[in-house]
């Protein structure tokens, strides 16, 4: 699989949702889309992520954009986590990583000096016309969501 790259074409993807349902990029036509990508449900910085997302949901939602975050939990661990948080932003499931390998944010991280595969937490910016603006790698937490916010109301 090669490497996406700002100006390509945003592989399209239908997968499930918490909620119910499934999400298909392309069916997102005409509106920005932000994916991103995070390891896991209810840990700190994703749980933090999520939250950023979630309460600045009606800025995305001018901007007529559509936040999505994207792990290898079920869809009964987003259900949980949406839940428990009082998340607002949809969460995919993508248990077979097919989705995550697709876009290149499944590799290989270490932690405590032992190696295992992983999601990097990685968005992606995906304009209107289906083809990608912006690729963050590695995310700070932080301002994170506030800098996907500016970088939509740039395209």
């Amino acid at each position: 699989m090669s490497e996406l790259k700002i100006g390509g074409t945003a592989p399209d993807f239908t997968l499930p949702r918490n909620g119910s349902g499934d999400i298909n990029l392309a069916s997102l036509q005409g509106k920005a889309v932000v994916l991103y990508f995070y390891p896991k449900d209810d840990t700190s910085g994703c749980t933090a992520q999520a939250i950023d997302f979630s309460a600045m949901g009606a800025d995305f939602q001018a901007a007529n954009a559509v936040v999505i975050g994207i792990s290898p939990d079920s869809v009964k661990s987003h259900d949980k986590f949406a839940a428990k948080h009082a998340l607002t932003v949809m969460l995919a499931s993508d248990e077979e990583r097919n989705v995550l390998e697709t876009y290149g944010v499944w590799k290989e991280k270490s932690m405590y000096g032992k190696k295992y595969m992983g999601v990097e937490r990685t968005t992606y910016l995906v304009a209107p016309d289906g083809k990608i603006a912006k690729i963050w790698n590695k995310v700070k937490v932080p301002g994170h969501a506030q800098a996907v916010l500016d970088a939509i109301k740039a395209l």
